[in-house]
C-alpha cells in the first residue's frame, strides 16, 4: 500500500468533518472543504507577509492521485477551481477571494442567481 491512499483518506475524512464547502469565511490553519462533484478536498490558508497562501488539496476519490495547488493572494485576487460537465452544462466551481482581510469561499453558481 502506497502513502498516498493514507493521505487521500486523510484529506477526505477532514473534507467530511469541515462542513459545508460552498459558502462562508475562512478561518486560517482550519480546513474548509471543497466539493467539486466528482472531486473533492480540503483548502486552508496561512497569513504571510507576501500575502494569503491557500494551499489546495482534491482528488477524484479515495483512490485518485491527489493534486494539490498553492497560490498567494494579495487583496482583490482569487483563485478559482471547477470540474466540467456535459457539454452545455456550467461547470461546477469554488471560488476562494480574499477581500481585505477575509477569505471567502463559495460556490460561483451562487453568485449568478
Amino acid at each position: 500500500m502506497s502513502i498516498r491512499r493514507p493521505i487521500v483518506a486523510a484529506t477526505l475524512a477532514l473534507a467530511t468533518l469541515s462542513g459545508a464547502a460552498y459558502a462562508g469565511d475562512a478561518v486560517p490553519n482550519e480546513a474548509h472543504s471543497l466539493d467539486l462533484g466528482t472531486v473533492s478536498g480540503v483548502a486552508y490558508y496561512t497569513v504571510e507577509p507576501e500575502g494569503y497562501r491557500v494551499v489546495a488539496t482534491l482528488a477524484e476519490n479515495a483512490d485518485g492521485t491527489p493534486l494539490r495547488v498553492t497560490s498567494v493572494l494579495a487583496p482583490g485576487q482569487s483563485v478559482t477551481f471547477s470540474t466540467p460537465r456535459a457539454a452545455g452544462i456550467d461547470p461546477v466551481e469554488v471560488e476562494i477571494t480574499r477581500e481585505a482581510d477575509i477569505l471567502r469561499v463559495r460556490d460561483t453558481a451562487t453568485l449568478t442567481n
